[in-house]
């Protein structure tokens, strides 16, 4: 008998840079992999600056069914079918759970509009934007970039200013009540939240529904806004990246592939959890492969 038989094995994962391609936004390197986990019943949780409209896309191409964290930590949004019921105050949309960490979008904005005057012409936010600016700042077409704006729980801002003067910024944010997380190309203005407490909220309830059985978790990132995560799984993976320096964890058990997104992705995963898992292979299988 493995150890499949006796744990639950949860997956989650940034999404851009990590399981998609920083520059091409492709996936294409894990699909094999992905197919497998699907048959093997391994939730992949997406644990994203994204929003929940870029997240459903996703999900359909991935033919993905399991829960899924947006916004850096914000919100996590349960399909019913994963659960019978669910603790906490978690509110309905559509056919999902959501809990949230974080107040409105509305509530970040009128913060940020605060902080015009003393930092003018050093920021851009989403909503200045628009569509046109996130499509020039992303490279997204035009469909993708009005699902990246619409936007629940956080703001993103483009900095445009030195690196002191960011500093200054961050601290003016936060001192209002503010949390700043610097993703991949972005400064994201939330709540007190972050991917490691909606990771924590979301295992709970996974220990609540599966009772007798361990939970053993991976997480994957490759930015500095994937710490708290990472920090709080069994086995957390940095996922290389071309632009960005690697984070710093305390985690004593990391990680840090030698490939980059969904390459390095494949490379971590499969290594750290083909001993545990067994099931069909698909044609192109990943799983078992040195």
């Amino acid at each position: 008998m493995n150890g499949f038989m006796h744990q639950k094995i949860l997956i989650f994962t940034d999404v851009d840079g990590s399981l998609l391609d920083h520059h091409s936004y492709s996936y294409s390197a894990a699909e094999p992999l992905l197919e497998d986990l699907r048959t093997a019943d391994v939730p992949v949780i997406p644990v994203t600056s994204k929003t929940r409209a870029e997240l459903q896309v996703l999900r359909t191409e991935l033919q993905n069914r399991h829960p899924f964290i947006v916004e850096n930590g914000a919100a996590v949004f349960i399909p019913k079918a994963c659960f019978p019921e669910l603790v906490g105050n978690a509110d309905t949309v559509d056919d999902l759970f959501c809990y949230a960490f974080s107040e409105s979008r509305a509530y970040w904005q009128a913060l940020l509009k605060e902080l015009e005057t003393e930092f003018e012409h050093l920021f851009t936010t989403f909503e200045k934007a628009g569509v046109k600016g996130i499509m020039e700042m992303t490279g997204l077409s035009r469909a993708a970039a009005e699902r990246a704006n619409q936007r629940d729980f956080s703001e993103p801002v483009s900095w445009l200013g030195d690196e002191k003067s960011k500093q200054a910024f961050i601290a003016a944010v936060e001192a209002r009540g503010a949390t700043v997380l610097q993703g991949g190309r972005f400064l994201h203005i939330t709540g007190g939240c972050d991917k490691g407490k909606a990771v924590q909220w979301l295992c709970q309830q996974y220990q609540d529904h599966y009772a007798g059985l361990d939970l053993l978790t991976l997480a994957a990132g490759d930015s500095h806004n994937d710490i708290a995560m990472l920090e709080v799984v069994d086995k957390p993976i940095i996922i290389r990246s071309p632009i960005q320096t690697i984070p710093t964890l305390k985690h004593r058990d990391v990680y840090i592939t030698n490939k980059y997104g969904p390459e390095g992705w494949v490379e971590a995963v499969s290594k750290l959890i083909a001993p545990t898992i067994s099931c069909p292979p698909s044609n192109n299988s990943l799983l078992g492969n040195d």
